[in-house]
């Protein structure tokens, strides 16, 4: 059996799994097609003194993640209010600030992302001057909050009832790793606690409204949140399809989520370094776990460096690719690997097998 006929194989067995939802993933490639975002792709090629159906999404786009502070009556107008905006945005992600939705913006903008905004208050936490060490790109929440230095041994805990009795030891192992690659680099610890009322970080899945002011869009779009220290709460979304091992061009790498969203739970803001854990974009087919030089610097400078360990670290970024055919070399995975891949509906999380060659 060729690809095309696992993959078309496969979206029967995933229509089934995101009946409640309320519609199936389509087969996804590069280019993002089934993100919550996709009809950006229409604006490409927008510029200031045009009015164009659909800005009135960027606008709300832009809002969510700080870029306009004001949920004003937004309008299909691209005024000068769209155009600053769009410069901010493009300055943070370190793209040419034109203010136009060039194509490059857009593809980004599309990007499945974290829910926690770039910009705060007005200020942008992605551009912070650092003098000589400009060359790093680490951020804080304003305040730079950090959980208290009499407590450096966090517990953790995920909601109960969120995996099926046959997941739980595999996603569990994710969130194990997910916490083990920062406590490398600090002076914290992490351990797994059975209480999730009495824990200091909370993870759960949720869909849609989940009663934090921060709602889920649905698949490909904001993939999770979590909160500043020492709240502790770390949220994912319930609609993504969530890969767990192996490589898929079809789902988001668990771990990958994990690893960022814990960053924040930490204190950490978004990185500008696209190398790096804290880059708040991340798409289909791609793995980015390694702590990156950027992550360790930001990491260490709220918690200090874990004696018993190097400060160093790699940032490997892999990624799937059906226009190159490159394929996922993590793990010792080559051209051929069994992935399984998560998705979770009516509370709890399903499992299936995906076969790629």
């Amino acid at each position: 059996m060729n690809l095309g006929h696992q993959v078309a194989a496969f979206m029967v067995v995933l229509a089934g799994i995101f009946t409640i939802s309320g519609h199936a993933h389509p087969s996804l490639n590069f280019n993002l097609s089934g993100s919550a975002w996709s009809s950006f792709y229409n604006l490409s090629g927008c510029h200031k003194g045009e009015h164009v159906p659909g800005l009135t999404a960027i606008k709300q786009y832009l809002h969510t993640f700080g870029y306009i502070p004001q949920n004003l009556n937004f309008t299909d107008d691209f005024d000068d209010s769209l155009e600053s905006a769009i410069k901010t945005y493009q300055q943070n992600f370190r793209l040419n600030a034109t203010g136009s939705l060039d194509s490059g913006t857009v593809r980004q903008m599309m990007s499945p992302r974290c829910g926690v905004p770039d910009v705060v208050n007005g200020t942008t936490t992605m551009m912070r001057s650092r003098g000589l060490s400009s060359v790093m790109r680490y951020t804080f929440f304003p305040g730079n909050p950090r959980w208290p230095v009499w407590k450096r041994n966090l517990t953790y805990a995920i909601r109960p009832g969120t995996f099926s009795t046959s997941d739980d030891t595999a996603a569990r192992a994710v969130f194990a790793r997910a916490f083990a690659r920062w406590a490398a680099a600090t002076t914290l610890s992490f351990t797994e606690s059975t209480s999730y009322s009495t824990a200091d970080i909370r993870i759960a899945f949720f869909g849609g409204d989940h009663g934090d002011g921060e709602p889920f869009d649905g698949a490909l779009g904001t993939l999770a949140h979590a909160f500043s220290p020492p709240d502790g709460r770390l949220h994912l979304d319930a609609a993504e399809l969530w890969v767990v091992s192996g490589n898929s061009r079809l789902g988001i790498d668990l771990e990958s989520v994990a690893v960022h969203e814990i960053g924040h739970v930490l204190g950490l803001g978004h990185s500008s370094d696209e190398a790096a854990i804290m880059f708040p974009t991340i798409t289909t087919g791609t793995r980015r776990v390694e702590l990156a030089t950027d992550d360790i610097m930001g990491i260490q400078e709220l918690y200090g460096a874990n004696s018993n360990a190097g400060s160093t670290a790699s940032s490997p970024v892999t990624q799937e690719n059906e226009q190159n055919g490159a394929g996922n070399k993590q793990n010792g995975a080559g051209g051929s690997s069994l992935g399984s891949v998560w998705a979770r509906a009516g509370g709890l999380v399903l499992g299936a097998l995906l076969l790629i060659s």
